[in-house]
C-alpha cells in the first residue's frame, strides 16, 4: 500500500482513517476538502482540481481522501489500494452533527482555513440519501478499475478498527 484512496459518504470516517494510516505508515496524506475549497467555502474550478490530483498521483506515496465522485477516476486509475468506507447512513449523520459541534466557528484539521466548519439540510439529505444515489456508482468505478488492486469495503466501526490493527 503505497497509493491509497480512501472514498465514502460525508461523516463516514474517511478523513480521520487517512491521519491514521498516514501516521502509521509514513505516508504523506491529501485530504481533497482542504485542496478543493478556497476560503468562504469558494469551490475551485473543476480544471483546477483534475490538474492538482494528477500532479498529487505522480507521487511515489500518497493517501487521498475524500469523495469528489467526478474525479474519482484520476485516482482509482493511479492508486494500488482502495479503500471504501461504506458505514450506515445513520451514524454518517451522527458524526456529521458532531463534527459541525466540535468545529463550528472554525475550520477543522483537514480543511482550508477560512472555511469555518457548517452544516445545513441538503448536506444532511446528501449524506442520507448516499446509499441510493451514489453508492452504486462508487461501487461501478471501484469494479471498473479494480484490477490489480487491493480494495478493501469497510462497514462498520470495528472492521476499521481491524484494519488500523492491522497495519
Amino acid at each position: 500500500m503505497k497509493k491509497i484512496v480512501l472514498i465514502g459518504c460525508g461523516g463516514a470516517g474517511k478523513s480521520t482513517l487517512a491521519r491514521q494510516m498516514g501516521e502509521r505508515l509514513k505516508i504523506n496524506v491529501y485530504h481533497l476538502d482542504a485542496l478543493h475549497w478556497k476560503p468562504n467555502w469558494e469551490m475551485t474550478a473543476r480544471e483546477e482540481q483534475e490538474a492538482i490530483q494528477r500532479t498529487l498521483t505522480e507521487e511515489e506515496e500518497w493517501i487521498i481522501d475524500g469523495h469528489y465522485g467526478s474525479t474519482l477516476p484520476i485516482r482509482l486509475k493511479a492508486c494500488d489500494t482502495i479503500l471504501f468506507l461504506d458505514m450506515p447512513r445513520t451514524l454518517c449523520v451522527f458524526r456529521a452533527i458532531k463534527r459541525f459541534l466540535t468545529y463550528r466557528n472554525k475550520a477543522r484539521p483537514d480543511m482550508r482555513e477560512g472555511c469555518e466548519e457548517k452544516l445545513d439540510l441538503p448536506f444532511l439529505k446528501w449524506i442520507w440519501d448516499f446509499p441510493k444515489n451514489k453508492k452504486p456508482q462508487v461501487l461501478e468505478e471501484i469494479r471498473r478499475y479494480s484490477e490489480g488492486k487491493r480494495v478493501l469495503i469497510l462497514r462498520s466501526r470495528k472492521e476499521v478498527q481491524h484494519f488500523i490493527n492491522q497495519l
